[in-house]
This record gives C-alpha cells, structure tokens and sequence, in this order.
C-alpha cells in the first residue's frame, strides 16, 4: 500500500527539478575541481592525460568513474540517510521514501539513483562517441539522444500524470518523493 508520510504530499515536477538545481551547484563545483585537475593534468603528464581521455571508450569510462558514479553515489547515499534527502531535496522539504513512507534501504536507493541517471550516462557515451566520430551526423548518435529525451520525457509525464508523482523509475523500485509542509532543513 502506498503511504504518504504525514504532514506531506507528492512532490511535483517543478519543486524536484528545483532541489535538482540546487544539488546541481555542488555537482558544478565539483565539475569545476575535475577541469582544473583535467588541465593540470593535460600539461603536468600528457600521456596519462591521453590515456585517459584519448578515445571514445577510454574517455567514456574515465567520465564514468569520475562524474557519473559520484554523482549517483551522491544522491543514493543521501536519500538512504537518516534524512532522506539529498542537499538540494532538503532544502526544498523533499525525502524519499518507500512505499510505507518508511526509509530506503542502501540497495533500493542506489537502483533508483542508477536508473534515473541512466538517460545523463547514455547522453555522455553519445557525446564521447560524437567526439571521436568521423562522421558526427550518423544515425546511430541521433537515435542515441532520442532516446536519452524519451526517456526523461517518459519520466516527466509519468510524474505529471500519477497520482502519487511517481517518476518511472520511482515506479520500478517503489519509492515516493514526498513534499514535507514542515522544511526538513
């Protein structure tokens, strides 16, 4: 049975893209941290720099480890805290929950946290294939960001049209984001 915690309701578009901004300031920041060890990188050791970044398939799994994990490992850390939420979700009197409005487990978290960024990881495969491309216009990258876009626009309209603002994968791994009327800052 689906439970909103007390004092709360589902939280809707808007308010979830406006705690994503705000988490997105420190995922900025940090971004900022890896361009200047990037160019540090780029003229203290090239070659390690071309390792790294040189090809589609090396650059891809360096951003991996170095932006895409982090960042889910962020939020899924976070929203199986004691406070549910991550920074920005705090802010905003957001938490995610289970479907008894109880707390996350660490392994139902990292799922919803992997699937939601499943459409920022196939968008970076795409550009680092796009990178290296000798032709940048096939049909293989135009399909590639297609469905990057149907899948946040299946996310959003399953937010807006369920009753409980579940997102798909909200939907997969059964959690709600809830919107407390108390700030859980």
């Amino acid at each position: 049975m689906i439970r909103m915690p007390e004092r709360s309701t589902a939280a809707g578009l808007w308010i979830r893209v406006l705690a994503f901004a705000l988490d997105y300031v420190l995922i900025a920041a940090y971004l900022a941290v890896l361009v200047l060890a990037g160019v540090w990188l780029r003229y203290s050791s090239p070659q390690v720099a071309q390792a790294l970044f040189g090809g589609p398939i090396s650059g891809e799994a360096t951003g991996f480890l170095l932006i895409t994990l982090p960042v889910t490992l962020y939020f899924a850390l976070c929203e199986a805290s004691v406070r549910q939420a991550t920074w920005g979700k705090r802010r905003m009197g957001l938490k995610v929950t289970d479907l008894a409005g109880g707390h996350l487990s660490r392994q139902r978290s990292l799922g919803r946290s992997a699937l939601k960024f499943v459409p920022w990881e196939l968008a970076h495969a795409c550009i680092w294939q796009i990178a290296f491309a000798r032709d940048p216009s096939a049909p293989v990258y135009v399909v590639g960001f297609a469905l990057v876009w149907l899948l946040v626009g299946a996310n959003v309209v399953s937010l807006q049209v369920s009753p409980t603002r579940q997102t798909l994968y909200d939907r997969m791994v059964g959690t709600l984001v809830s919107h407390d009327r108390v700030s859980l800052t």
